[in-house]
């Protein structure tokens, strides 16, 4: 399995901070938010890891390296304009090359991470697991529409979101 992990963003919801580094960069606790995306990664088990980054600069691929600090090989693939994450899957389709992926958001941190995802969708057969969280501000995310326990759409930034969607867990597509 391998993972793609986006960080191609523009950040402008953190602006001025965001004005000379990259979000995904700004550190949390005293580390680049995206190395906690790395490290969860690295304790699921994946060692080859795709990074989406934005492609006016080389500023995420000059800090993150090789990825040999993890133990893992990091890839890139540059991202020149912002299309959502769909873009970045498309983006990624060479690097993935038709294997099982776990697709991660560089500026996110999973509680307790995503190993037991990861081993779910390995022992369940799934052609795609996505773990969903309910949020009391869900205009500011992508929110799925979920109908008959499958997400059947995925709107980026609602201004006016459903409220009904039951809680899950994960879905098949």
């Amino acid at each position: 399995m391998k993972a793609l992990i986006a960080s191609g963003g523009r950040g402008t919801r953190l602006r001025p901070i965001t004005h000379t580094q990259n979000k995904h960069l700004i550190p949390i606790a005293n580390k680049p938010i995206i190395h906690y995306a790395i490290e969860t990664v690295v304790e699921a088990g994946i060692r080859d890891i795709g990074i989406v980054y934005n492609g006016d600069s080389s500023e995420v691929p000059d800090f993150l390296g090789d990825g040999s600090h993890w133990g893992v090989r990091l890839s890139y693939i540059a991202q020149h304009e912002p299309g959502g994450l769909a873009q970045v899957v498309a983006l990624a389709e060479e690097y993935i090359a038709g294997e099982p992926f776990l697709f991660y958001l560089g500026d996110n941190m999973v509680v307790g991470g995503v190993r037991r995802f990861v081993e779910d969708f390995e022992r369940g057969g799934y052609n795609c697991f996505l773990t969903i969280a309910r949020v009391s501000d869900p205009q500011r995310f992508g929110v799925p529409t979920i109908r008959d326990g499958v997400i059947v759409a995925v709107t980026e930034k609602p201004t006016a979101p459903e409220t009904r969607s039951p809680s899950m867990r994960g879905s098949v597509m």
